[in-house]
């Protein structure tokens, strides 16, 4: 592949479905769920090597810094990163990498891929794509079809004209329709008649085919990103899209947008292995199990269990299950997942449930990642509170103060350099320092690996908003 494709990540969703371990503060394209990185390193990862340029990522205020902490960690550099003001669906984001793309270069291709996709063999997708960007150059809006082994009915599918080859080579053929998620009846029949695929929702087109296809389907909302774009203001790395514009936006899907009016559309077969992982069930089907079909991740043991999935998420607990069979567990240190595999998607809708109830663990996971690092709360009491916080190398929080509480620090590994008041001094591992209420202070990280420390706070009042902000190298209000 001698042409350069530009990589889109979409990088927005939150997979409620995988509750506990995705929440909106920390969605599942941040975890690792089936392997040593998370879903996005994997999908930027399988975006890169020759023919590909750096990826441009699109995602949300909350998740710009991890974003880049995840890219860096797998040494891996952005070519942009498009903050959405407040989500809109993939037709609104899509445009905005059209639009900002093209601006840069013209008529290169784009490779529309979410971030949250398995796909373990890499060469082979790869060859899946070098074999599109024929179509992609004369103008096609091509899609790419997975070939099903079951009859799904939590995907959309694509109706060709004819049936791909018998082992799903990437071949380029004409795409007849796409079709809604299925009932079972009608994902059985499709199965058994061999001219439908699995939508994946990823995309290769050039920058003029797609922005032309907006200006044909969806002219209010093309004016509405491109206004949204020329308004984009830079902050650090990053780039935030005008807010007024895209409040304006409909939120709509790139197939229901442009896809499914569109006459000039290309599919391309891909028979290798996909999972969109949009369920636990996904995950189990995904996972390496043993004899009896049950999947262990974790401080998880199974007794007679038979295609079950037990996993958990903490070293400090572990989970047993004994005599279960097509049944779901998911231990994390603040919730605690048990559903019958077929009732997998209704994950989604006890999450709402629990939004409507005011349960906290519903969107906030205890890990709370930060620009700096992360910190979590281990214990919780009347007028105290005991942290363990990390800092990455080099990092530094923002020079602040607090109305009501003091706080220790304790470090346990690496040195800090603390700020209190006019005073600056270096905190080694088993030092601690008091930072009194009311203090003017800073914490930094002047090593080249993690700081780790301790916080006991102390108050009458302890939380998060009770931080007056004079410095912050993340520019945070």
């Amino acid at each position: 592949m001698t042409q350069t494709i530009h990589p889109i990540l979409l990088c927005g969703g939150h997979g409620t479905r995988l509750w506990p371990l995705s929440r909106k503060s920390y969605p599942k394209q941040f975890a690792r769920i089936t392997g040593d990185e998370s879903l996005f390193q994997a999908s930027a990862r399988r975006l890169s090597g020759p023919g590909f340029a750096a990826p441009i990522v699109i995602t949300g205020s909350d998740f710009r810094f991890i974003v880049t902490e995840q890219l860096a960690a797998i040494k891996m550099m952005p070519a942009a990163v498009l903050i959405e003001p407040q989500p809109r669906n993939t037709a609104a984001a899509v445009a905005s990498a059209a639009v900002a793309l093209r601006a840069r270069t013209l008529g290169d291709l784009m490779l529309v891929a979410p971030s949250d996709h398995v796909i373990p063999d890499e060469d082979a997708f790869r060859a899946a794509v070098a074999a599109a960007v024929p179509a992609a150059n004369t103008g096609q809006l091509v899609t790419f079809g997975i070939r099903p082994d079951r009859p799904e009915t939590g995907y959309g599918w694509l109706e060709l004209f004819s049936p791909p080859e018998a082992d799903c080579a990437p071949i380029p053929k004409p795409l007849r329709r796409f079709v809604e998620k299925p009932d079972a009846p009608t994902a059985q029949a499709m199965l058994a008649g061999g001219v439908h695929l699995w939508n994946a929702g990823i995309f290769l087109f050039s920058t003029d085919a797609i922005l032309a296809a907006f200006r044909q389907h969806a002219p209010a909302l093309l004016q509405g990103v491109q206004e949204a774009v020329a308004g984009a203001e830079l902050d650090m790395a990053f780039t935030r899209l005008a807010p007024e514009p895209w409040a304006k936006l409909e939120d709509i899907s790139i197939d229901y947008a442009v896809m499914e009016k569109a006459t000039n559309l290309t599919v391309v077969p891909y028979g290798g292995e996909w999972s969109d992982l949009g369920d636990w069930d996904a995950v189990w089907r995904d996972s390496d199990a043993d004899a009896s079909g049950t999947v262990t991740r974790g401080a998880a043991t199974a007794l007679d269990c038979e295609n079950s999935l037990l996993r958990s998420e903490s070293s400090a607990q572990h989970l047993l299950g004994i005599g279960l069979k097509d049944i779901i567990a998911i231990a994390m240190p603040d919730a605690v997942l048990v559903v019958h595999k077929d009732r997998a998607q209704d994950v989604k809708m006890a999450v709402s449930v629990l939004k409507e109830r005011g349960v906290p663990q519903a969107e906030i996971l205890p890990r709370d990642y930060r620009p700096w690092g992360w910190c979590e709360s281990l214990v919780i009491g009347p007028r105290f509170q005991v942290k363990r916080i990390v800092l990455q190398a080099g990092a530094k929080i923002s020079l602040q103060r607090h109305h009501y509480r003091a706080e220790h620090w304790v470090v346990v590994e690496g040195t800090a350099r603390v700020t209190i008041d006019q005073e600056v001094r270096l905190v080694t591992e088993n030092q601690s320092v008091y930072i009194p209420l009311g203090a003017v202070h800073r914490m930094e990280n002047p090593g080249i690996v993690p700081l780790t420390l301790i916080e006991v706070q102390t108050g009458s009042y302890l939380g998060e908003d009770d931080i007056i902000r004079y410095e912050d190298v993340y520019a945070r209000k």
